[in-house]
């Protein structure tokens, strides 16, 4: 038994040695980081073609220059009290900086995706978020 907290105890210095280093590198990548979220309610919510079409504007969206990473979601199915629900769609994207995600919103493709697509929408949520420091 002593031995087995030996062998821990020896991991947990290694482990505990790794972390700051580790942790200095994504920090650094981490601080600049941009997160966009947003959650769109259907005009005719259900409606198969509609939800076919958002999607299919997003993904074009996605070719915004500014994007490092994107996900196209709906509701995940989850029943916490907590959890909203009341939306069809969400797009989640990130970005390397704030100045990129402003970049993003006066983008031709950006504004495209609105002036096409705003139609099929008739609610949207935003949530802007960077790292809390």
């Amino acid at each position: 038994m002593r031995a087995m907290f030996q062998i821990l105890g020896a991991g947990m210095l290694v482990a505990a040695t790794l972390l700051p280093a580790q942790a200095q590198q994504t920090t650094a990548a981490a601080e600049r980081r941009f997160l966009h979220h947003v959650f769109f309610t259907l005009k005719r919510p259900g409606n198969a073609e509609d939800r076919a079409k958002l999607i299919a504007a997003l993904q074009k969206l996605a070719a915004t220059p500014t994007i490092r990473s994107y996900q196209i979601g709906q509701h995940a199915g989850t029943t916490r009290d907590v959890v909203q629900r009341g939306y069809d769609l969400s797009w989640t994207v990130a970005f390397d900086s704030p100045a990129d995600q402003e970049a993003y919103q006066d983008h031709p493709i950006h504004l495209d995706f609105v002036r096409d697509n705003a139609a099929l929408w008739s609610k949207v949520v935003v949530y802007d978020t960077v790292p809390a420091g």
